[in-house]
């Protein structure tokens, strides 16, 4: 693993940052990384999946248990179900799959760099690839369960309208959102160890706030501007339309919300952890 990253350096040359900003010579730098990001990918798939009963088929078993349990509690307990033309299990999936991507991957990410603590302490490499390595293997995971929809939308007699084809940009926006968020949550957490405890409460809380077992339909009108300022709500109403079709005119405000704040998080995360790199091999 040390030989993926890079030759070895003394921790003095680690944290001394010459780089201090984003400039041609980063991303040649990242670049010529490009093998020691595949090791990590590679090295995350399988730490995730290491000494479990059923292996990579957590990646489909997990959505559908929880696809379950909020079809049973929202659904039928709540009486959802009756919230327009798609089959509810399918709008939970929708939902539970894109936020399960965010939630895992920005958990993960937040606690790479302290997790590979003795990497950072005695080899070189960009300390970017960390978090984006974690963003590559969730990304894996996330293309294989939406495989799950061919058989559920063959039971449920549902077919995928035109707007499928623009999923691809949906899954970049949710990366480009999830990544911003890790880059962030991974540089404070160097410093500040609170964010590694308070990062899954907020998911839980966040969780409830976006439409992951519900669509932004049934939000009361009144509410929904207030309820649009979560960026989530654009990302996962945007992934829900691109695989179940309905009315796209009333997610452009949400949408555009989403696409503005994943670019601020990501080009803002990438200028603070870049500054923020050079004390990393000090602090972890």
């Amino acid at each position: 693993m040390p030989e993926a990253c890079g030759a070895k350096r003394g921790v003095a040359e680690i944290s001394a940052g010459e780089r201090g900003t984003l400039d041609s010579a980063f991303w040649c730098e990242l670049w010529s990384f490009r093998e020691a990001f595949r090791v990590l990918v590679w090295r995350a798939v399988r730490v995730r999946y290491k000494q479990t009963a059923v292996g990579i088929a957590w990646v489909v078993l997990r959505p559908l248990m929880l696809v379950a349990v909020l079809t049973l509690i929202f659904g039928v307990l709540a009486g959802l179900r009756e919230t327009g033309p798609t089959p509810y299990t399918l709008l939970v999936l929708g939902g539970v799959l894109g936020w399960q991507f965010f939630s895992l991957v920005l958990t993960e990410a937040a606690n790479s760099l302290v997790a590979n603590a003795q990497i950072i302490g005695k080899v070189y490499c960009p300390r970017v690839l960390f978090p984006a390595s974690v963003l590559a293997a969730g990304m894996l995971d996330l293309l294989l369960t939406l495989l799950i929809f061919v058989p559920l939308m063959l039971w449920y007699g549902f077919l995928p309208g035109w707007q499928v084809l623009l999923l691809p940009l949906g899954l970049v926006l949710l990366a480009a959102m999830t990544l911003g968020a890790g880059l962030w949550a991974a540089a404070l957490n160097v410093r500040y160890r609170d964010f590694g405890i308070l990062i899954p409460f907020v998911l839980q809380l966040g969780f409830f706030v976006s439409p992951v077992a519900y669509p932004l339909s049934v939000v009361p009108v009144a509410w929904q501007w207030l309820y649009e300022l979560n960026p989530m709500v654009g990302v996962l109403e945007l992934l829900r339309w691109c695989l179940l079709g309905g009315d796209i005119a009333g997610l452009s405000v949400a949408v555009a919300w989403s696409v503005v704040f994943a670019l601020v998080a990501l080009v803002s995360g990438l200028r603070y952890f870049h500054r923020a790199e050079r004390d990393f091999a000090d602090i972890v």
